[in-house]
């Protein structure tokens, strides 16, 4: 091989040789050294200052044809990762950020307030130290999204909510232990009954789209679809009622009822105590009478001590609903008209997810009406008990 050449050669592996990895620069060289011929591999090794030795074992791995050459090391090789050595890493980190997580409730994803180095200061002291780096693209993994201020403010805070959020934390820890069931309720957003758009894709054959209505301007006499749901946090179970008329207080605790009598009697069989997670307002809200009223109806009939939490104002989407049941609700029907009550509840009770969750269904055709009072002599007949800390949200309500 001439001079001319060998510089050609030298300069066009000085472009290439320091974005390759050790096995590729290796192989690399063989391939070089193998189209020169006889010496070649010393020639690669004065060029290039790799040892012939190393260009002989790119040989070797040449003719073996690996299937991957983008790995340096052999499979299994090199250091574990943080998430290896340590399995319960990620179940950990998970419990540490809990009551501050919240998300999108058309979506499975979640964000939390608290900062990676927080996060990995708190995890030292669980003494599993790792960096804020690692913690970073454990969130990833875990499907927690980094969020804005714009994104994340939803109004005034209270100045105990974030103790409110470790109340409910620790009461649902509590119950859970005891193996009692805890259940979060919400009422999802109506639904047009009909052939109306529904947001979201799906695929199909091409040049079939599904035609629906051109406007979504329903009139009064179109249907409407009022989803109530309750999970069981312990279970990871769904319970959907869906009303036809009103989302009233009266409804919100029928469906409760309903869920227990369906679904949570046959779980907690032995059972005399339930907690409840609900929103500060809404039908299930923390200021209604009507709400309390019907608890202490359903309390004196299934002689149960009934415990309700509510969040804060405004953090309805920490709600573990939102994301443990409404989110893959809305994924399992997008694109998919509601074109009746049986088909809302078709898509409901076939929503499953790779964790587990099952859901089932019912279609409530009692009539819910609007107005109803609740006078202070009823209230006072109401067993409610306070709790010490913001009585307001966390009550306890015992039968009759």
């Amino acid at each position: 091989m001439d001079k001319k050449s060998k510089d050609a050669l030298k300069i066009k592996l000085c472009g290439i040789l320091p974005f390759l990895n050790e096995r590729q620069r290796r192989i690399l060289l063989a391939v070089e050294a193998e189209y020169i011929g006889y010496g070649g591999t010393k020639i690669l090794s004065e060029i290039s200052g790799a040892a012939v030795s190393t260009i002989r074992r790119g040989t070797i791995e040449l003719r073996k044809k690996p299937k991957n050459l983008i790995n340096s090391r052999r499979q299994g090789g090199g250091r574990k990762s943080v998430v290896e050595k340590n399995p319960n890493l990620k179940k950990v980190l998970e419990e540490i950020i809990e009551p501050d997580t919240r998300g999108d409730p058309e979506t499975p994803l979640r964000w939390t307030c608290r900062s990676v180095r927080n996060i990995a200061d708190a995890l030292k002291k669980e003494k599993l130290p790792v960096s804020h780096q690692t913690v970073a693209v454990i969130l990833g993994e875990l499907e927690y999204s980094l969020k804005g201020n714009k994104k994340t403010k939803e109004g005034e805070d209270h100045p105990d909510r974030n103790e409110q959020f470790l109340y409910i934390n620790k009461m649902a820890k509590t119950f859970l232990a005891k193996k009692n069931p805890a259940i979060s309720v919400d009422t999802k957003k109506k639904e047009l009954v009909g052939n109306y758009k529904n947001g979201g894709k799906e695929w199909s054959k091409k040049g079939n789209p599904v035609e629906v209505n051109g406007h979504d301007f329903p009139g009064k006499d179109v249907s409407k679809a009022v989803p109530y749901g309750v999970y069981d946090i312990g279970e990871n179970k769904g319970w959907v009622n869906v009303g036809i008329t009103s989302d009233t207080a009266e409804f919100a605790v029928e469906s409760i009822r309903q869920w227990w009598s369906q679904m949570g009697r046959k779980r907690y069989p032995k059972s005399k105590e339930l907690l409840i997670f609900a929103d500060a307002g809404g039908s299930n809200g923390y200021r209604s009478r009507l709400w309390k009223k019907e608890i202490q109806k359903f309390s004196t009939r299934e002689k149960m001590k009934i415990t309700v939490c509510h969040f804060p104002p405004g953090t309805s989407k920490w709600n573990k609903i939102e994301h443990r049941l409404f989110s893959f609700i809305s994924i399992n029907w997008r694109g998919k008209p509601l074109l009746s009550y049986q088909t809302i509840i078709n898509l409901i009770a076939s929503t499953k997810t790779k964790n587990g969750l099952t859901v089932k269904a019912r279609l409530d055709k009692k009539e819910y009406l609007k107005g109803i009072k609740v006078s202070k002599e009823e209230m006072l007949k109401i067993k409610l008990i306070k709790h010490k800390f913001h009585g307001e949200w966390n009550y306890t309500i015992g039968p009759e």
